[in-house]
């Protein structure tokens, strides 16, 4: 990169300017802000104690030295302390050649030596997956693509909670009022039935609730004695217990859903290098436990149960294993992180899991820690914030989820009609037709999840999502349709056989030039902080500032045939860097449109 030479030009200048002494990396080159001219600003506010001179006039001498030292510097300018650089046409015609002829331009394929295991979707098997649901399988995938651009080894696995009392409320309510009914004969993915009697149950219980309270029973009293729960406790005791008819219930149930969470699944693009179900998993780390308890890392209470005081480490007491032995939540955590440990043997397990779960993997690595096993150093939460919609929460329980397929349906029904009413559906044949509206209702909902910070809690608002101006999938999306459009008019050219070196770059071109350059760095940044809107920002500027170019320059009726060659070539890489941005989010981009 071309910033680590500037940085290792200004760290000589300073040296033999101020004699101070500074390792490269010590200083911070940024990217010129757009209403100044240059390419990279240096500044010198840091130094003025060392300089012993004003900012002005310590700014200039540095760029003095470089226009004298640094063969790459066109030219600078100097804003009060800023130093702005400006890098000769030579440097950026070489690194376009460099860049057209690398079909990865941008990955880093040379193996880092990280093995990272990114777990995602983690669903339940009562209910369908919904809004929530897609930003976290959204955002699995596409940390799992990025981390893997940055050269990382990277596995993916998804943690399937199919057991516990909330299953048996949906194998209750479906035992009581289902007649039988199979997602065959009620037209109803298996997912959507099962989460239909989770619904059910919800309602019958608190009909029972009320009815309780009008006998006099307390609120708190009533939750516990409805027959309701109480019957759904009793299946989950048989169900432990492996009683035959309870177990093939399950497994019937759960069927239907996992053939209902494939379909789901393969409508989002999203799959798993292993599955791991908590009925297989739940009852690991109770070994673990008694061997935290003989070292002395646990204690154990009166009663029998046994816990970790993190007090220490600013949180409280955290219990591991009830007195009658049964184990809780963190438990199985740490016996499946194990696991994983030993199925994968990743230096690296990224739990993609939402922000109310924060507290929990503290414990879990602190635990771990306390335990000195070897991949707990490596245990990260990505804790992302809940997906929130105009009329409130969602709840699965009282139905006011918004489904995940239903609202696949729905932005593929918003693209359709909002592409048609643009007109941009003209030349395209009826039978390309279904798949560009599919194209671009997935990818306005994939690019609206994917923009925002993981951290942040989001309003999701599809009519927004689906608009060919502004920070959107459809806009970048058109924007490459439109890319391929002029390059089919330019026909093949190979642009090995063209010297660009007397080529003049206007501003525009330079823009966007400088805006190619920055996508192996802002795969870097994404890597670092596992955030996929950093790819979905750099996307939307790169298609900014081609429009920008676009608009100011001629293409293809551009007179000057070295001029013209060397548009076609930036806008060939611009296309080619749209997809590959897109394909890092998950998104598809058409050709036509």
């Amino acid at each position: 990169m071309i910033q680590e030479i500037i940085k290792h030009q200004i760290a000589a200048a300073l040296k033999h300017l101020y004699q101070i002494e500074v390792i490269d990396n010590q200083i911070v080159v940024e990217n010129t802000k757009p209403e100044f001219e240059g390419d990279f600003t240096y500044v010198v506010f840091s130094i003025l104690k060392q300089s012993k001179k004003g900012p002005e006039q310590t700014a200039q001498e540095i760029g003095e030295y470089l226009k004298t030292n640094f063969s790459q510097l066109a030219s600078f300018n100097v804003i009060k302390g800023f130093l702005n650089l400006s890098i000769n046409n030579q440097f950026w015609f070489e690194f376009l050649n460099n860049a057209y002829n690398n079909k990865d331009f941008g990955f880093t394929f040379a193996h880092s030596g990280q093995k990272i295991l990114v777990e995602y979707s983690s669903p339940n098997t009562n209910k369908p997956l919904h809004l929530g649901h897609i930003r976290n399988n959204l955002l699995g995938y596409s940390v799992a693509q990025i981390l893997k651009a940055n050269g990382h080894q990277v596995y993916t696995c998804n943690l399937v909670n199919d057991r516990g009392i909330h299953i048996c409320k949906s194998m209750y309510a479906w035992m009581q009022f289902g007649n039988g009914e199979t997602p065959e004969s009620a037209g109803l993915k298996g997912d959507h039935l099962v989460g239909k009697y989770y619904v059910i149950f919800d309602k019958y219980y608190k009909q029972e609730i009320e009815g309780l309270i009008a006998e006099g029973l307390t609120k708190e009293e009533a939750e516990k004695k409805a027959p309701s729960i109480m019957a759904a406790q009793q299946l989950l005791q048989k169900w432990e217990a492996n009683d035959e008819e309870t177990v093939n219930i399950w497994k019937t149930m759960n069927g239907w859903v996992y053939q209902g969470f494939d379909v789901t699944y393969k409508k989002l693009g999203v799959q798993f290098d292993k599955f791991y179900y908590e009925s297989n998993t739940y009852i690991l780390g109770k070994d673990i436990v008694q061997q935290g308890l003989t070292s002395g890392a646990f204690f154990k209470k009166d009663d029998g149960s046994v816990w970790i005081d993190l007090t220490a480490d600013g949180l409280d007491q955290k219990l591991l294993l009830r007195g009658d032995g049964t184990s809780v939540y963190i438990t199985q955590d740490i016996g499946t992180a194990e696991l994983k440990y030993k199925d994968f043997d990743c230096e690296r397990s990224v739990y993609v899991v939402g922000n109310e779960q924060d507290y929990h993997f503290k414990v879990l690595q602190l635990i771990c820690k306390r335990l000195h096993k070897p991949f707990a150093d490596g245990i990260y939460h990505l804790s992302y914030g809940m997906v929130e919609l105009p009329h409130g929460k969602m709840k699965s329980r009282e139905g006011t989820v918004v489904d995940a397929d239903d609202l696949i349906d729905e932005m593929i029904a918003t693209a359709t009609e909002t592409t048609k009413a643009l007109g941009k559906t003209d030349g395209i044949p009826e039978a390309e037709l279904q798949h560009l509206f599919e194209t671009i209702g997935m990818g306005a909902l994939k690019y609206y999840l994917l923009k925002v910070d993981p951290k942040k809690k989001m309003m999701f608002n599809p009519e927004e999502s689906i608009d060919f101006q502004g920070n959107t999938g459809p806009f970048i999306q058109y924007t490459h349709a439109r890319i391929k459009s002029i390059l089919r008019n330019a026909g093949s050219i190979d642009y090995t056989n063209f010297d660009f070196s007397k080529t003049n770059i206007t501003e525009p071109e330079r823009k966007l030039v400088f805006a190619i350059y920055q996508y192996p760095q802002a795969i870097a940044d994404a890597g670092k902080d596992m955030s996929p809107g950093i790819i979905c920002n750099y996307a939307y500027d790169l298609a900014k500032a081609f429009n920008h170019f676009y608009h100011e320059c001629s293409v293809l009726k551009e007179e000057n045939e070295s001029q013209r060659n060397f548009r076609i070539q930036l806008v060939n890489l611009t296309a080619h860097i749209l997809k590959s941005s897109f394909g890092l989010l998950g998104i598809n981009v058409p050709e036509k449109m």
